[in-house]
């Protein structure tokens, strides 16, 4: 103990340079140690291990694909409330009238009635001379353009004879009471029966009754070629069919109003 009292300070300092000797020894280590912590860092920053993907759910994207596929359709046109304001017109009644063309204008125009017109041929009588035998046929054309042509008026013929409507092909039966007559019509060359009780008939045209609500007018037997006023213009009459009636506006826009039995 009294070497230890009596050198210490040299004992302490060998303990001291003792631990600096071991601590130098170690550095390599904890060296090369702190170093292989860092690269394993970096390792695993730069070349992380990666899990192997799983099925992937596309249907979502694919119902969008599909969806834009088909372009959108947007229509900007009436009846679309918000780019289209609406406006009204107040009949003559005073009632408001949604002011479009299936309120107002040709549109709005109601074919109430249809009525087939015919060419009817009847054998009204014969006359026998000594020249032959003469056949007075009954020819009614309710189409004709001017009135006075529409009443019935007579011709009479013997076979081979031709006037404006038809010509007698030939005779049956006896000349004085023939079972039947045998007619071509020139505007057609269609051929036409007849006898005595039975007439030939064929629809030569049509003529309607119309009604326009929002003016309450009502027209009725108009034909082709009439004019209709209404919603302050003039509609020509164009055509007239058995479930249609046609109207030209002065513009040359063509309107077809279908027909139904129960208007």
């Amino acid at each position: 103990m009294e070497f230890v009292k009596k050198h210490y300070e040299k004992v302490l300092l060998g303990v001291v340079l003792l631990g600096l000797a071991v601590a130098v020894a170690f550095l390599p280590f904890k060296i090369a140690s702190e170093k292989q912590a860092l690269e394993d860092k970096r390792n695993a920053l730069t070349h992380p291990k990666v899990k192997p993907l799983t099925n992937l759910d596309l249907s979502l994207p694919e119902a969008v694909l599909k969806r834009m596929a088909a372009p959108a359709m947007v229509d900007f046109s009436p009846p679309n409330k918000l780019f289209n304001s609406m406006k009204w017109q107040k009949a003559v009644n005073g009632q408001l009238i949604l002011y479009d063309d299936s309120h107002i204008g040709p549109r709005a125009m109601v074919v109430t009635k249809i009525t087939p017109l015919y060419l009817t041929l009847t054998l009204d009588s014969v006359t026998v001379s000594d020249s032959g035998a003469r056949y007075r046929i009954g020819v009614q054309k309710e189409s004709a353009a001017n009135p006075r042509d529409r009443a019935k008026n007579q011709k009479y013929c013997g076979p081979g004879d031709k006037n404006e409507t038809f010509k007698l092909l030939s005779v049956e039966g006896p000349a004085d009471n023939p079972t039947k007559l045998t007619l071509e019509l020139n505007d057609t060359g269609e051929k036409a029966m007849l006898t005595k009780d039975q007439p030939f008939k064929r629809v030569d045209g049509y003529m309607a009754d119309v009604r326009y609500e929002p003016e309450k007018m009502t027209g009725t037997q108009k034909r082709v070629g009439m004019v209709l006023h209404f919603a302050g213009d003039d509609y020509k009459i164009v055509a007239i069919n058995k479930d249609e009636v046609i109207l030209l506006a002065p513009s040359n826009k063509k309107t077809t109003i279908k027909y139904s039995a129960s208007s």
